[in-house]
Protein backbone atom coordinates (compact mmCIF):
# COMPACT_ATOMS: atom_id res chain seq x y z
CA UNK A 1 0.00 0.00 0.00
CA UNK A 2 1.50 3.26 -0.88
CA UNK A 3 0.98 6.45 1.52
CA UNK A 4 1.24 10.03 0.01
CA UNK A 5 1.21 13.03 1.73
CA UNK A 6 -0.63 16.45 -0.23
CA UNK A 7 -1.74 20.12 1.17
CA UNK A 8 -5.16 20.14 1.67
CA UNK A 9 -7.67 21.94 -0.62
CA UNK A 10 -10.98 23.79 0.15
CA UNK A 11 -12.90 20.65 -1.19
CA UNK A 12 -11.33 18.70 1.73
CA UNK A 13 -13.14 20.71 4.73
CA UNK A 14 -15.92 18.00 5.55
CA UNK A 15 -12.99 15.42 5.66
CA UNK A 16 -10.94 17.72 7.67
CA UNK A 17 -13.66 18.72 10.24
CA UNK A 18 -14.29 14.97 10.21
CA UNK A 19 -10.78 14.08 11.29
CA UNK A 20 -10.99 16.61 14.01
CA UNK A 21 -14.40 14.75 15.46
CA UNK A 22 -12.87 11.56 15.29
CA UNK A 23 -9.33 12.60 17.03
CA UNK A 24 -11.64 14.06 19.49
CA UNK A 25 -13.95 11.42 20.16
CA UNK A 26 -10.40 8.89 20.60
CA UNK A 27 -8.99 11.50 22.98
CA UNK A 28 -12.61 11.35 24.73
CA UNK A 29 -13.04 14.98 24.05
CA UNK A 30 -15.60 15.35 21.83
CA UNK A 31 -17.68 17.14 23.81
CA UNK A 32 -15.30 20.11 23.54
CA UNK A 33 -15.53 20.07 19.56
CA UNK A 34 -17.37 23.58 19.04
CA UNK A 35 -15.69 24.15 15.45
CA UNK A 36 -17.80 24.12 12.55
CA UNK A 37 -16.78 22.65 8.86
CA UNK A 38 -17.24 26.78 8.10
CA UNK A 39 -15.15 27.63 10.84
CA UNK A 40 -12.63 25.28 9.37
CA UNK A 41 -12.60 26.00 6.07
CA UNK A 42 -12.51 29.92 6.70
CA UNK A 43 -9.37 29.75 8.32
CA UNK A 44 -7.23 26.72 6.26
CA UNK A 45 -8.54 28.66 3.72
CA UNK A 46 -9.92 32.17 3.34
CA UNK A 47 -7.61 35.35 2.43
CA UNK A 48 -5.10 35.30 5.29
CA UNK A 49 -4.47 31.76 6.39
CA UNK A 50 -2.70 31.33 9.67
CA UNK A 51 -3.78 27.08 9.70
CA UNK A 52 -1.98 24.56 7.09
CA UNK A 53 -3.34 20.94 7.05
CA UNK A 54 -1.58 18.12 5.42
CA UNK A 55 -3.81 15.07 4.12
CA UNK A 56 -1.96 11.41 4.27
CA UNK A 57 -3.48 9.31 1.58
CA UNK A 58 -3.18 5.30 1.12
CA UNK A 59 -3.80 4.20 -1.97
CA UNK A 60 -5.49 7.46 -2.98
CA UNK A 61 -7.93 7.02 0.09
CA UNK A 62 -7.52 9.79 2.70
CA UNK A 63 -6.26 8.57 6.11
CA UNK A 64 -5.20 11.13 8.08
CA UNK A 65 -4.00 14.59 8.75
CA UNK A 66 -1.66 16.82 9.98
CA UNK A 67 -3.34 20.40 11.34
CA UNK A 68 0.06 22.91 12.02
CA UNK A 69 0.57 26.30 12.44
CA UNK A 70 4.00 28.42 12.16
CA UNK A 71 5.57 29.35 15.82
CA UNK A 72 8.97 31.35 16.87
CA UNK A 73 11.88 30.62 18.95
CA UNK A 74 12.94 34.21 20.52
CA UNK A 75 15.51 32.49 21.37
CA UNK A 76 16.79 30.96 18.21
CA UNK A 77 15.74 33.81 16.35
CA UNK A 78 14.13 31.56 13.65
CA UNK A 79 10.57 30.20 13.21
CA UNK A 80 9.30 26.48 13.76
CA UNK A 81 5.78 24.05 13.18
CA UNK A 82 3.91 23.88 15.78
CA UNK A 83 1.50 20.75 15.00
CA UNK A 84 -2.12 21.33 16.31
CA UNK A 85 -3.08 17.56 15.46
CA UNK A 86 -2.47 14.37 13.94
CA UNK A 87 -4.67 11.92 13.27
CA UNK A 88 -4.69 8.79 11.63
CA UNK A 89 -7.94 6.67 11.44
CA UNK A 90 -7.74 3.22 13.18
CA UNK A 91 -8.11 1.14 10.39
CA UNK A 92 -4.86 2.86 8.60
CA UNK A 93 -2.63 2.90 11.63
CA UNK A 94 0.65 0.62 10.40
CA UNK A 95 0.54 1.82 7.31
CA UNK A 96 3.12 4.88 7.96
CA UNK A 97 0.65 7.66 7.62
CA UNK A 98 1.41 9.26 10.93
CA UNK A 99 5.55 9.26 9.84
CA UNK A 100 4.74 10.47 5.97
CA UNK A 101 2.60 13.14 7.73
CA UNK A 102 5.31 14.29 10.15
CA UNK A 103 8.44 13.16 7.55
CA UNK A 104 6.44 15.78 5.43
CA UNK A 105 6.51 18.67 7.98
CA UNK A 106 10.34 17.99 9.09
CA UNK A 107 11.14 17.83 4.94
CA UNK A 108 8.97 22.04 5.96
CA UNK A 109 11.18 22.70 8.59
CA UNK A 110 14.48 21.72 6.40
CA UNK A 111 13.59 23.49 3.35
CA UNK A 112 12.12 26.96 5.08
CA UNK A 113 15.34 26.53 7.45
CA UNK A 114 12.92 26.55 10.30
CA UNK A 115 14.40 25.29 13.72
CA UNK A 116 12.36 22.73 15.08
CA UNK A 117 9.11 20.94 14.96
CA UNK A 118 6.95 20.47 17.81
CA UNK A 119 3.50 19.41 19.47
CA UNK A 120 1.63 18.11 22.79
CA UNK A 121 0.13 14.70 23.57
CA UNK A 122 -1.86 13.75 26.24
CA UNK A 123 -0.24 12.30 28.98
CA UNK A 124 -2.24 9.06 28.68
CA UNK A 125 -2.05 8.19 25.19
CA UNK A 126 0.32 5.38 25.12
CA UNK A 127 0.72 4.29 21.80
CA UNK A 128 1.60 7.94 20.50
CA UNK A 129 3.95 8.00 23.23
CA UNK A 130 5.87 5.08 22.01
CA UNK A 131 5.50 6.34 17.72
CA UNK A 132 7.15 9.53 18.99
CA UNK A 133 10.11 7.84 21.12
CA UNK A 134 10.57 5.53 18.05
CA UNK A 135 11.22 8.74 15.97
CA UNK A 136 13.83 10.13 18.88
CA UNK A 137 11.41 13.39 19.53
CA UNK A 138 12.02 14.25 23.26
CA UNK A 139 9.73 15.47 25.93
CA UNK A 140 9.88 18.41 27.07
CA UNK A 141 9.70 17.85 30.88
CA UNK A 142 10.84 21.20 32.49
CA UNK A 143 7.74 22.65 30.61
CA UNK A 144 4.52 22.83 32.06
CA UNK A 145 1.55 23.44 29.59
CA UNK A 146 -0.44 26.54 30.65
CA UNK A 147 -4.20 27.96 29.28
CA UNK A 148 -6.15 30.52 29.64
CA UNK A 149 -9.66 29.95 28.02
CA UNK A 150 -13.31 30.48 28.50
CA UNK A 151 -14.24 32.63 31.36
CA UNK A 152 -10.53 33.19 33.10
CA UNK A 153 -9.13 34.61 29.78
CA UNK A 154 -12.39 36.65 29.37
CA UNK A 155 -11.88 37.84 32.97
CA UNK A 156 -8.11 38.72 31.80
CA UNK A 157 -8.75 40.36 28.97
CA UNK A 158 -11.14 42.63 30.97
CA UNK A 159 -9.29 43.82 33.34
Amino acid sequence: MTVTVRPAAPADAALIHGFIRALADYEKLLHEVEASEADIAGHLFGANPRLFCDIAEADGRPVGFAVWFYNYSTFLGRHGIYLEDLFVVPEARGLGAGKALLRRLAQRCREEGLARLEWSVLNWNAPSIAFYDSLGAGAQTEWTVRRLTGEPLAALAGS
